[in-house]
């Protein structure tokens, strides 16, 4: 028998089966007005989210904000209408029903995908399959960081809804294999094992037993009837029970539940049902209400959650005022740096200043991150298994362990994108300051989660070295070329590339007091001198470009920019076209949005009217606005090769020598 035919199962489910006939009417009606959307796996989730509601979340919608709330991930995000439904349910102050006519809408905070930001409760954007568990895991490891810090003042789940598509797509095994190492016993998955993906049945693409996977990866798994809330409610309280793994339970279900001819079918996910099949669905469920109206039983149930949760988070600022470290959380939870960060960072360019030292800015990173992690506690870093390439620990530094959190130092692995996706979870949860490194290639790996960095306007900071040709013998694979450009041109993102020390410790403290962007630190691995040898207060970098040295006179022939370590050379090709009378100034360009915001008069002062000249060991996209039309670049114009750095600078015209002999082109 089909399991959208059964009859309710009894066992006190009255209400659970009401609540959930609720989630699909709602997401029936607002795909119907709509006329787009994903009704299926709304209405064959509903029972499985109504039992997870009512039994087990904790969470005020009146204070959505409230730190100890457990969270709630729809990573299958196309199902959004389950959320929005729930959250009027609810009665979240901004999801009336008027937003829910409104569903897909422009200007209604009902999106297609849940997007972080645009309603209260949102806990994180799931519209690419795979990234909402991948994120959960990040905020499991945060409240286990939390836990460690605060004992029993921090106790919460995260809950997760997952499809077939989350558990395709390659990333949910980095954040499965990961989750499962660290134990995260508070992190629970729920499987909507409904068979059906938009092209069928899901034997046309996958033969993978899920449960296995997960038993392998160190979870504790369960199977039961999605449509059946005694044995629902009952998996979901032997999960919690498993305090040394995760937990992944598979709930069979029907998608599009309810639904007469397409329920079970690849006709119920992705397109409204029809006027036909919801009159058909609503006489099966025994739904008599009308179009977006729920009956006041079945509402007043669901407000009794929002009532609950509204108790206990009272309950938990009675016990946050009586602990002795309950302002210390508080004071955690905002995740403002010291007041004294910034004078502490200019203590310390003050010291590079003076020292000079020659490193790489990788190297610089290192020394900068020692400041920055004595400086606060609100730091989390971490390494796709490169730590002693990126240089991302530092002294003092305990890594995080299954059994240890109280260490401020994550070992990713080789997961790169399960890095990011991680250090995404990190920062919404709350309470800290992920950054983590890889090598500046694997940006290719990562790009899915930094591109929500940058949507969910998240402050997290990626640590990228070995950014250009000089990284060397590890040849072509390992050398990016065209990353900076498709770094820059995603919005909402602060590319910095720092050209010395000084830069290197300038560009950290943007990145760390930007609190709505992340940012991406390109560093060498090749050592640079400082070329900022003297110090001054203002952070120079934080205008995106400045003259590093005006021509002589004032009166410039030509203008020189250049980023991260090419800088050097520029001001190398200054000195010999100023052995031949010509004059040059030499700008720093470390990160291009912070330049493109100043207005334009303080462009026009640093760029100047002269014939400009860029220099990058990168492709050269993105560089005219900067040169006009009638500069030049040297740079890169395919991939690289093979072969100790100063010979690939030699055999690609990355050189000084070259920088000035297109100057003297320029002016001609």
């Amino acid at each position: 028998m089909n399991v959208a035919d059964k009859k309710p199962v009894e066992h006190s489910t009255a209400g659970y089966r009401e609540m959930a006939n609720a989630i699909r009417a709602l997401a029936m009606d607002a795909v119907q007005k709509a006329n787009s959307g994903h009704p299926g796996m709304p209405m064959g989730m509903a029972d499985v989210a109504a039992v997870l509601f009512k039994k087990f979340m904790n969470l005020d919608p009146a204070k959505p904000d409230w730190a100890d709330r457990d969270r709630f991930v729809l990573s299958a995000g196309h199902g959004s209408m389950l959320q929005y439904a729930i959250h009027y349910l609810l009665g979240y102050e901004d999801m009336g029903i008027e937003q829910l006519k409104n569903f897909r809408q422009l200007g209604a905070r009902t999106a297609g995908h849940p997007e972080y930001g645009h309603a209260l409760g949102i806990e994180t954007t799931t519209g690419p399959l795979g990234q909402g568990i991948s994120t959960a895991v990040g905020m499991a490891i945060a409240e286990k960081l939390l836990e460690a810090r605060y004992g029993d003042l921090v106790d919460h789940y995260t809950y997760v809804i997952a499809g077939d598509g989350c558990l395709m797509e390659g990333i949910s095994h980095e954040a499965i294999d990961l989750a499962g190492h660290l134990k995260l016993g508070k992190l629970i998955v729920m499987w909507d094992d409904n068979e059906i993906s938009i092209d069928g049945p899901t034997t046309l693409s996958t033969s993978m037993d899920q449960m296995k996977r997960f038993e392998a990866a160190g979870w504790h798994v369960a199977k039961v009837d999605g449509h059946d809330p005694a044995a629902i409610e009952a998996a979901l309280a032997a999960a919690r029970a498993v305090k040394d793994k995760p937990s992944m339970i598979a709930c069979r279900t029907v998608i599009g539940f309810g639904a007469p001819t397409r329920a079970g079918t690849a006709k119920a996910h992705g397109e409204p049902l029809g006027a036909e099949e919801i009159k058909g669905a609503r006489e099966k469920l025994g739904w008599t209400a009308e179009p977006f109206v729920v009956p006041e039983p079945i509402l007043s149930a669901w407000r009794e959650i929002a009532a609950r949760g509204a108790r206990a988070h009272a309950d938990w600022d009675k016990r946050v005022k009586a602990s002795a470290k309950g302002a210390a959380l508080t004071a955690q939870m905002k995740t403002e740096l010291p007041a004294d960060f910034a004078d502490k960072m200019n203590a310390y360019k003050a010291e590079l200043s003076q020292t000079a030292p020659k490193v790489a800015t990788r190297k610089a990173s290192e020394m900068v991150l020692g400041v920055v992690n004595a400086a606060t506690d609100l730091t989390i870093g971490g390494s796709a298994d490169l730590t002693h390439s990126n240089y991302t620990v530092t002294k003092g530094q305990k890594s995080v362990t299954p059994g240890d959190f109280s260490g401020s130092y994550m070992h990713y692995g080789v997961r790169e994108h399960g890095m990011a996706a991680a250090m995404n979870g990190i920062a919404l949860h709350g309470g800290f300051i992920p950054y983590g490194g890889t090598f500046m290639v694997f940006t290719d790996y990562a790009r899915g989660a930094m591109r929500l960095s940058a949507l969910m306007e998240q402050r997290v900071v990626y640590v990228m070295t070995h950014d250009s040709i000089g990284l060397g013998e590890d040849g072509p694979t390992h050398q990016p070329i065209e990353h900076l450009a498709m770094l820059r041109a995603t919005p909402n993102t602060l590319v910095f590339r720092p050209a010395d020390p000084v830069e290197t410790a300038e560009c950290w403290q943007i990145a760390l007091e930007t609190t709505d962007a992340p940012s991406v630190l390109a560093l060498s691995r090749q050592a640079v001198p400082t070329l900022r040898t003297t110090h001054t207060t203002e952070n120079l970098s934080a205008k995106g470009g400045y003259v590093l040295r005006e021509a002589e006179g004032g009166k410039r022939d030509v203008t020189l920019i250049g980023t991260g370590t090419e800088l050097e050379l520029a001001v190398k090709a200054a000195d010999m076209l100023a052995k031949d009378g010509i004059k040059a100034a030499v700008v720093s360009l470390p990160c291009w949005e912070l330049f493109d915001k100043q207005d334009a008069s303080y462009r026009r002062s640093v760029l100047g009217t002269a014939p400009r000249v860029a220099v990058e060991a990168a492709s050269g996209m993105g560089w005219e606005r900067w040169t006009g039309d009638t500069g030049a670049f040297i740079g890169m114009k395919g991939f690289g090769a093979s072969a100790p750095a100063p010979q690939l600078y030699e055999h690609f015209g990355i050189t000084a020598e070259k920088v000035a002999e297109a100057a003297r082109r320029v002016m001609a």
